[in-house]
């Protein structure tokens, strides 16, 4: 998982990942929503400080009107990798604090956000996991790479690898390929 700031060279490069994600779909709103994302992170290493906070206001004017517009909401204080697919615009929730691997998939409705409001701590979530509709991931857990949380699911506790996770709230069951 990219956990650093990332440079000029990189923000493009992920956006074309990005985009590769939605199939070269520019009119795809988990794209338009990832772009935002891609210019909030690289704003954080524009050197000059009047030009990085201009870029800011910027960053917080176009977070606002995707936001509206899609009905997803990632901060660009979370930490995201390659290729994550929002399937379905509407109702998703990401908190700063989240942390999303690479390859991922959500669906409309998700909620990854904190247990409790004094404690900022979120999910981890690994590669390749695939979120169904409607889950909620809540709280300091971990979800393991290859991991499928089903449609409507409530996760409260760690997730292993190659596992499909379902009910409220989850229980497991290992992933046959």
């Amino acid at each position: 998982m990219r956990r650093s700031i990332e440079g000029q060279e990189t923000v493009f490069e992920n956006i074309r990942s990005d985009l590769d994600a939605y199939d070269g779909e520019w009119s795809k709103q988990g794209f338009w929503v990832m772009i935002v994302y891609r210019f909030g992170r690289w704003r954080y290493g524009v050197g000059p400080t009047p030009l990085r906070k201009s870029l800011s206001l910027v960053y917080k004017i176009m977070f606002k009107v995707v936001q509206i517009a899609t009905g997803i909401e990632l901060p660009c204080e979370a930490t995201v990798g390659r290729h994550l697919h929002i399937e379905n615009m509407g109702g998703i929730v990401i908190t700063g604090y989240a942390r999303i691997g690479d390859n991922c998939q959500i669906g409309s409705g998700v909620v990854i956000g904190l247990k409790h409001t004094g404690e900022p701590t979120a999910p981890t979530i690994g590669n390749n996991v695939e979120i169904g509709a409607g889950a909620v991931l809540l709280g300091d857990i971990n979800i393991g790479d290859c991991a499928v949380i089903g449609a409507n699911s409530v996760v409260l506790t760690d997730i292993p690898p190659n596992t499909v996770a379902m009910g409220v709230p989850a229980t497991f069951i290992p992933r046959h390929r």
